[in-house]
């Protein structure tokens, strides 16, 4: 089926990205604490025991999202759970998502901490964002300030960078995706329609970012395109940032 990985291969695809080189230097390593963290909970790894569900956050066409806690570091974290449909595997937005991830480490950019797999279930754990920029927009009415868009700019533009140098495009920026901690920490999230322009091939799909969000040629269709794909959304999210409204609403192209 068009878009899904077999059982098999998603399995082996999934435990072969996610084994990652301990002594690979990282553009923004994480603080000693918590690198200390990682190592005393090698133990628990890929176990579905290791966490605990506590509420649904959200649903989606193959995920549900909760709020968890690793039972290992107490730590709260976020279970994206994906559903195995019966002999089609794990959708290759998931395999995708896991391919890029494993191999980001950046304050701006979410943390996949680790995978579980079981027969039915496919469970991403990811470190645990409080909101998304479109809800922090709207507990504050739109009335962001603009020393808080400046910071948030700087941060998003400081993740894409670091994705572009690595040959990755994002696809898929809007607020909803952009998660926002207490602190002020704003990172990219949803990586499901990311693509690395190393992969061989000459054009891309023009079935990505929502609609509000997508530039105009490939609006139109083009599938030859590079990061102004990405930057395009900058400039949307900026706008909605400051004037407290989509840039381009509409329902249809």
């Amino acid at each position: 089926m068009v878009g899904q990985c077999s059982r098999v291969s998603s399995f082996q695809l999934i435990s072969g990205l996610f084994s990652v080189n301990e002594h690979q230097l990282l553009d923004n390593p994480v603080d000693a604490e918590e690198q200390k963290g990682v190592a005393d909970t090698k133990s628990g790894f890929g176990k579905l025991e290791t966490y605990k569900k506590i509420f649904d956050l959200g649903e989606g066409t193959y995920a549900t999202v909760y709020l968890g806690k690793s039972l290992l570091t107490g730590k709260n974290v976020a279970l994206k759970e994906i559903r195995l449909e019966h002999e089609e595997g794990a959708p290759c937005t998931a395999i995708r998502e896991v391919s890029l991830l494993r191999n980001l480490r950046h304050a701006n950019i979410v943390t996949l901490h680790d995978i579980v797999y079981t027969d039915r279930i496919l469970t991403l754990v990811f470190e645990f964002v409080e909101r998304d920029l479109r809800e922090y927009m709207e507990e504050l009415d739109g009335m962001i300030s603009i020393a808080n868009v400046k910071l948030f700019l700087v941060q998003l533009l400081r993740g894409l960078a670091y994705c572009h140098c690595r040959r990755i495009l994002h696809r898929d920026l809007k607020p909803q995706n952009l998660l926002i901690n207490r602190t002020g920490e704003l990172k990219l999230a949803d990586f499901g329609l990311a693509r690395a322009q190393s992969v061989p091939t000459k054009t891309y799909s023009n079935e990505v970012v929502t609609l509000w969000y997508r530039p105009p040629d490939v609006l139109l269709g083009s599938t030859d395109y590079s990061t102004h794909i990405d930057l395009w959304g900058v400039g949307c999210i900026l706008y909605e940032m400051l004037l407290h409204k989509p840039m381009f609403p509409g329902e249809h192209n």
